[in-house]
C-alpha cells in the first residue's frame, strides 16, 4: 500500500513573534522561499505524494487558513484538533483517523509544516529509505540530518549500530538510535560535533500506522484509551464532541519526549539534505541573503553605519538605524520587537511574559 504524508500544522511559533502570531503562526506566513512555510512543505511532497494522500493536522482556530493556503488538499484530508496539545496527541489523532481509512499496515510519514529544506531530491531519497525501513523492519523511524555546526537551537540524536536489511538500498543507511538529546548549550553541542555520532533531530516520524498506535499505547498509557474511545465514534455525529472531551483530559506532551525517548526500537535514516526548523530570528538571519555590511534588510529601512543586523519592516513604517551592530529589529502593524542577535531564543519568554500580564492583543 502506498504511504500517506501527515503535515503537522498546529504550532504557534512563538519564537518568531511578532511576525508569527496566535491567529497566524509562522507556518502560514512568508519566511523564506516562494510561498509560506506550509505551502513550501506541501510543494516538496507533491512530486512523491498525490494530493489525496497528503493530510494536514491543525487546530480548529487555524483550520480556516488551509483552503486558502493549500487549495490542492481535499477538505476531507484536513484533520482538526479542538486545540493544540503538542505533537504526541497530534500523532495519536492522525494514526487513529488514518487507521480507520487505511488499516494498520499503511506507512504514515508525519512531518512539521514549518521547516526549510534544500536539496529536495536527497530529501525524497531519505523519505523513501525511511518508508522502506518502516515496512521491512518495523518500529518507528526518524530522519537525522548531518550537522554542519554546533547548533544550540536543534535537538540531537546519537546514532548507534547499523541495522542489517534485506533490501540492498538500506544497508549502511539505517541505524539504531542510542539516545535523544534536547537542545544543548554550546560546549555540549561542540562535543556532539566532535564525537561524530550525533545528527540533528528533524522531527520527522515514519512508521506503519499500527506501530504508531502501539507506540502511544506502550509509552503514553494515559492517552491510549482515550483514542481507543474516539475510534468508535469516527464517522458518527458524536465524533466532534467526543474528540473535544478526550483532548480536555490529556496532557500536552511531545512525541519526541513522550514516546521516542522512551522507546527501544527506534531507527534513524541519516539525510544529507539542507535542513532548518527556522525556529528563531537568529536562525532566519543565518539563512537569509545579506548585504555588504552583513545586514538582512526587509521593507522600508534606511541604515547608516549599521552592521550584522536583521531589520524587518513588514508593517509599513519606515525604520531608520544609525550606528547599530548585532541587533534584530522586527516591525509589524501593531508591534516592534528588538533584541540582540544571539538572544532570539528568549523571544518565546517575552511572549510568555506578555501572556501572563494579559497583554494578548498583539499576540
Amino acid at each position: 500500500m502506498e504511504p500517506v504524508a501527515v503535515v503537522m500544522a498546529g504550532g504557534l511559533g512563538t519564537r518568531l513573534w511578532p511576525r508569527s502570531t496566535e491567529r497566524r503562526p509562522k507556518q502560514f506566513v512568508h519566511v523564506l522561499g516562494d510561498g509560506t512555510l506550509i505551502q513550501n512543505t506541501v510543494m516538496r511532497l507533491l512530486p512523491v505524494f498525490p494530493p489525496e494522500r497528503i493530510f494536514v493536522v491543525t487546530t480548529k482556530d487555524l483550520a480556516e487558513h488551509i483552503p486558502d493556503q493549500l487549495p490542492v488538499i481535499p477538505a476531507a484530508n484536513v484533520i482538526v484538533e479542538p486545540f493544540g496539545r503538542n505533537t504526541a496527541p497530534c500523532m495519536a489523532l492522525s494514526a487513529t483517523v488514518l487507521r480507520h481509512r487505511f488499516g494498520d499496515d499503511c506507512v504514515m510519514i508525519a512531518l512539521p509544516s514549518d521547516h526549510v529544506i534544500s536539496n529536495v531530491p536527497e530529501f525524497h531519497l531519505s523519505l523513501e529509505r525511511a518508508v522502506h525501513a518502516a515496512e521491512d523492519i518495523g518500529g518507528i523511524v526518524t530522519i537525522g540530518v548531518m550537522p554542519t555546526r554546533p547548533e544550540t537551537g536543534f535537538g540531537y540524536i546519537q546514532v548507534g549500530d547499523e541495522v542489517s536489511c534485506d533490501r540492498d538500498s538500506l544497508n549502511g543507511v539505517v541505524k539504531r538510535v542510542t539516545t535523544f538529546a534536547e537542545k544543548p548549550e554550546v560546549h555540549t553541542a561542540q562535543r556532539f560535533m566532535d564525537a561524530g555520532d550525533f545528527v540533528w533531530n528533524s522531527g520527522i516520524f515514519i512508521g506503519r500506522i499500527g506501530d504508531v498506535v502501539r507506540s502511544i499505547a506502550d509509552h503514553l498509557p494515559d492517552h491510549a484509551p482515550l483514542f481507543q474511545l474516539l475510534e468508535r465514534h469516527i464517522d458518527r455525529d458524536t465524533y466532534a464532541d467526543t474528540l473535544e472531551t478526550i483532548y480536555r483530559q490529556m496532557r500536552s506532551v511531545s512525541y519526541d519526549i513522550g514516546v521516542m525517548e522512551e522507546a527501544g526500537n527506534v531507527l534513524v535514516v541519516e539525510g544529507t539534505f539542507g535542513w532548518s526548523d527556522v525556529g528563531t530570528w537568529d536562525e532566519l538571519y543565518r539563512l537569509s541573503m545579506k548585504d555588504g555590511r552583513n545586514n538582512v534588510i526587509e521593507g522600508n529601512v534606511v541604515t547608516m553605519n549599521t552592521t550584522n543586523t536583521l531589520v524587518s519592516a513588514a508593517g509599513g513604517k519606515m525604520i531608520g538605524l544609525v550606528g547599530i551592530d548585532n541587533l534584530i529589529v522586527v516591525e509589524t502593524e501593531s508591534t516592534i520587537m528588538i533584541c540582540k542577535r544571539g538572544e532570539a531564543e528568549h523571544v518565546r519568554d517575552l511572549v510568555d511574559l506578555l501572556r501572563r500580564r494579559q497583554n494578548t492583543r498583539n499576540l
